[in-house]
């Protein structure tokens, strides 16, 4: 080690010299020139003053023998370039006798990527200038071929003792797939000769390819996949499925594709079939796909599941207008097309973040708080996904009642969500102004299909939460009371159009169940008892409604120009039982019985008598 300190080293003269400056925040004076390589160094002073030095720079051209450095003498002074000129140190023109013979080596290796080479370099202290491209004319040779000239060959790992064994994810006899029986191919030893290595006989033949026969193998390594590196399908439209066989004369190796609905192609070698297999599936379902290759020395086959699905266009969720807090509840949804395939179900209730999955369109769900609640799902089939949205409401305790409507109604239903709602609307108002119960407390939804049927529903009103449990029931079943009462006189009816009169009417069954009844257990005595009541019920309809004197009916139309069937609602006076004589009082005389502390518009719960029918609870 020559220098203690970190010194910056340069080239001179083309390299015939050395310039060490030293690096170092100080100031400094002084140069060092060595003309033996850097074995020795001489002391020049370049400055009269210390100079911060901030860069060295050399001088372009053939004769490199000036240097400029730059720097300031104090930090509050300006830049200052000092410029050396060594002509003065080399003063004569080198000559071949100021040249060596110089051989290149590696620590005394003298075949570098199997070339020797020499060189002329000028001699140790000679201080002559060194022209450009004088004295530099060199001679090489070829070395032997050794190992060291030759590097692992892919998939193969260099080990300790310097030999290329294979990687364990390496198979060598992978590389012979393609050879077709009787011909060759070069097979490798596991090295190659590094890239621009001249080395020549030695060991070139030991580590350079063999020529090998190619061998007959069973089939191995079948694989079968789709052109779209997916699982997914849809029916008719085409389907590519792409095979390849890693290890096996391909050539020779027939293969058979089974699309698993029935349908196989067989192919005599599996190079024809480079371009895929084409198939249309004209059904939705999940389908085993095989393929098996086959030639006289074995078999492989490989098996993948394919889904195939049509394009769903609507998904439709279906749930109850009201529930009861902790009773679960049935949700359920309707696609369209009904038959799309696989689906997956994605269920949020309320503003719950994570969803809940099922592969099923029905969930059971029990809510824990009062009021309205809203359910979201999305149905994914294939690359589709589509959502629908409802909300219901959620109490402690309420009445509901199915109702039906005159047959007239169901020639007119155009099936659609927007009329259902249209007609639940002017059931809801005919109700209000028959019966006078107020519209905070009624909801009314039509359901689907035909026959065209719907529920109503007898809501707690918001200020009865400080009552007693027996009062909130009470209250309820007066309320129930009168408009079964109104519902059993013919009193809530519309006009859907001129000449088109609809009445509505109770019914015993709910149409749709509101309630999961995996905790419910019936006995086969209580449903005989249940059809037989409807039964009865249905029978003593049909005797009221053709023996009974039709009260008279006030009737008040009003035409609706914006829409193509005009629903006008039919206001009447309604009339429950007297407790003290036959004759039907009108809702009037009704209203001048309640106790003003209770409704304003409905007689004492002692002054109704309630039918000894129940209304159904949900």
């Amino acid at each position: 080690e020559i220098f203690q300190e970190e010194y910056s080293v340069f080239f001179l003269n083309q390299g015939g010299s050395l310039v060490a400056i030293r690096h170092t925040p100080l100031p400094i004076r002084h140069i060092w020139l060595s003309f033996d390589e850097g074995r020795n160094w001489d002391k020049y002073s370049f400055t009269s003053s210390p100079l911060y030095v901030d860069g060295v720079l050399g001088e372009p051209g053939e004769d490199i023998l000036i240097m400029t450095i730059f720097g300031h003498f104090s930090h509050r002074s300006e830049w200052q370039l000092v410029k050396i000129d060594f002509r003065s140190i080399f003063q004569l023109q080198c000559t071949s006798e100021d040249y060596v013979t110089w051989q290149l080596h590696n620590e005394g290796e003298v075949c570098i990527m199997g070339m020797k080479r020499i060189f002329q370099k000028l001699r140790a202290n000679a201080r002559c200038v060194k022209a450009r491209d004088q004295y530099i004319s060199q001679m090489s040779d070829s070395c032997p071929c050794t190992e060291a000239d030759f590097e692992c060959d892919y998939g193969f790992e260099r080990q300790i003792d310097g030999s290329c064994t294979p990687a364990f994810w390496f198979t060598p006899s992978a590389t012979s797939r393609d050879c077709l029986t009787g011909d060759s191919f070069l097979n490798t030893t596991g090295y190659h000769k590094a890239l621009s290595n001249n080395c020549s006989e030695g060991s070139l033949l030991k580590y350079s390819p063999r020529q090998q026969n190619c061998p007959s193998r069973a089939p191995r390594g079948l694989q079968l996949f789709t052109s779209e590196g997916t699982l997914v399908a849809t029916v008719g439209k085409n389907v590519t499925f792409l095979v390849f066989l890693e290890e096996g004369l391909g050539s020779m190796t027939s293969v058979t594709v089974d699309f698993g609905d029935g349908t196989a192609i067989s192919y005599g070698n599996v190079s024809s079939i480079d371009d895929g297999v084409k198939h249309i599936y004209s059904k939705v379902g999940i389908y085993q796909v095989s393929a098996m290759a086959t030639n006289s020395l074995g078999f492989d086959r490989v098996v993948l599941y394919l889904h195939v699905s049509c394009q769903l266009e609507q998904v439709q969720l279906s749930a109850p207008l009201v529930v009861v807090k902790n009773k679960a509840v049935n949700f359920t949804t309707m696609l369209h097309p009904s038959n799309v395939g696989t689906v997956s179900y994605f269920w949020w209730f309320d503003n719950k973040t994570d969803p809940v999955v099922t592969l099923d369109g029905v969930i059971t769900f029990a809510f824990s708080t009062e009021g309205n609640h809203t359910v979201t799902v999305q149905a994914s089939a294939g690359n589709t996904v589509h959502q629908d949205q409802t909300t219901l409401a959620v109490y402690d305790y309420f009445r509901s009642h199915a109702l039906a409507f005159s047959s007239n109604l169901d020639e007119l239903n155009p099936r659609v969500s927007e009329w259902r709602e249209d007609i639940s609307r002017v059931v809801k108002n005919c109700i209000v102004q028959v019966t006078g119960i107020s519209e905070d407390q009624l909801l009314v939804t039509v359901l689907p299909g035909v026959p065209t049927t719907a529920e109503v529903f007898i809501i707690p009103e918001r200020t009865s939460r400080d009552r007693a449990v027996d009062e909130k029931w009470a209250h309820l079943d007066q309320l129930s009371q009168v408009l079964l009462s109104a519902l059993n006189q013919d009193l809530v009816q519309f006009t859907l159009k001129p000449g088109v009169q609809v009445n509505v009417y109770a019914t015993r069954l709910s149409p749709a169940p509101l309630l999961d009844g995996s905790d419910s257990s019936y006995s086969s005595t209580a449903v005989i008892m249940l059809v037989s009541v409807a039964l009865m019920g249905l029978a003593i309809f049909v005797i009221y409604k053709f023996k009974r004197k039709i009260p008279g009916i006030d009737t008040y139309m009003a035409e609706q120009t914006d829409k193509e069937q005009e629903v006008i609602p039919t206001v009447t006076s309604i009339a429950v039982p007297n407790p003290e004589g036959d004759e039907l009082t009108s809702l009037d005389h009704v209203d001048a019985q309640l106790n003003s502390k209770d409704r304003g518009y409905l007689p004492s719960h002692t002054d109704i008598n309630l039918s000894d029918e129940a209304p159904c609870v949900f």
